[in-house]
């Protein structure tokens, strides 16, 4: 079987021109890929108690779901502004030019409760890191962040670790 980085199709100049766009839509619609992806992500986990699988929006929904129904725990999304139809925490985080901001159910997560952070792609870092502190403002602990893929020049693992959270990615990609 091909490995996990080789089921990952890259789309030059996508959105914008210079930007190598990481598609990995191709590896999800493998089944013995998406299914070796799952496994990879979890498997540096073993033996830790997880509570909860948070997803960040969009692909992490796809993954953090497969992820959380292997694992037999909840699911907890979290989304851009204005997303989520209840009472959300928010945290802001910066952009190329401004701010946005990434939102949580107030009751998605109990204090104490040990949670998994999940998306498809680490590059800044920005909304991974505005979901960990969504995570502690609730008083959840999260065991780690696990990711398909890490763009190492942009930094983001590094922003990660500085907060003292264990990041995994599966395989690396050299430019944005």
């Amino acid at each position: 079987m091909q490995g996990i980085k080789d089921k990952i199709r890259t789309i030059p100049d996508y959105p914008k021109p210079g930007i190598m766009f990481r598609d990995i839509t191709t590896l999800l619609q493998d089944a013995r890929g998406f299914r070796k992806t799952v496994d990879e992500m979890v498997q540096p986990f073993a033996g830790t108690r997880i509570d909860k699988v948070v997803g960040i929006e969009a692909r992490g929904f796809i993954l953090g779901g497969a992820i959380a129904h292997q694992l037999s725990i909840g699911f907890v999304p979290v989304r851009k502004r204005g997303k989520l139809p209840y009472k959300t925490l928010q945290q802001e985080y910066q952009l190329e030019y401004g701010t946005d901001a990434m939102e949580v159910h107030i009751d998605a997560i109990q204090p104490g409760e040990n949670v998994l952070v999940v998306d498809d792609l680490i590059a800044t870092g920005g909304t991974a890191e505005a979901a960990v502190k969504l995570i502690r403002a609730h008083k959840g602990v999260v065991v780690g962040c696990s990711f398909i893929i890490d763009l190492p020049e942009l930094g983001g693992r590094k922003r990660l670790e500085d907060l003292g959270v264990k990041v995994l990615a599966l395989c690396e990609f050299e430019g944005h």
